[in-house]
């Protein structure tokens, strides 16, 4: 059982209330492993490119890097449920989904920018397709199981 802080009856007085739920399970934890999956290859690589052949794609192997960092971040917001976690999650994951697209489509329509691909090229291709599909799983994710959502569901 978790204490959510922050709540006052006055100056001098604070007042707690408890957080039941109970951890995640079943496709939120699901959500969250794949976030880790994709934080540690995308990182894995990302180092490798960088440090062995950097030159060779700067823009490709830069954005493997950002997008290292961006699963990094949206699975550590993922994996906790406090306010600011769920705010970089959701700032994480929006900016993955915007990348994806932004990404996809620069890579189709202007494939001599990615001589080499990233995480993201071609919609995220390489990987199956699932860093298009990711982001919007997890933003469902992150809708689906707001506090304040499933606070009001559960009055009416």
């Amino acid at each position: 059982m978790a204490v959510v802080a922050g709540m006052t009856d006055g100056p001098l007085h604070t007042a707690s209330a408890t957080d039941d739920r109970p951890p995640a399970r079943g496709a939120g934890l699901l959500v969250v492993a794949v976030y880790v999956v994709f934080a540690l290859a995308a990182s894995a690589r990302a180092s490798v490119q960088l440090i062995r052949d950097a030159a060779e794609a700067p823009l490709a192997y830069g954005l493997s890097g950002f997008a290292a960092l961006v699963y990094v971040l949206a699975a550590i917001g993922l994996a906790h449920n406090g306010r600011r976690m769920r705010r970089l999650a959701w700032t994480a994951v929006t900016i993955e989904l915007v990348g994806v697209l932004v990404v996809g489509v620069l890579s189709l329509a202007a494939p001599e920018l990615f001589p080499r691909d990233s995480v993201w090229s071609r919609f995220g291709s390489g990987y199956g397709y699932i860093p298009l599909v990711l982001p919007v799983l997890g933003l469902v994710w992150l809708w689906r199981s707001s506090p304040g959502r499933v606070a009001r569901a559960s009055e009416r």
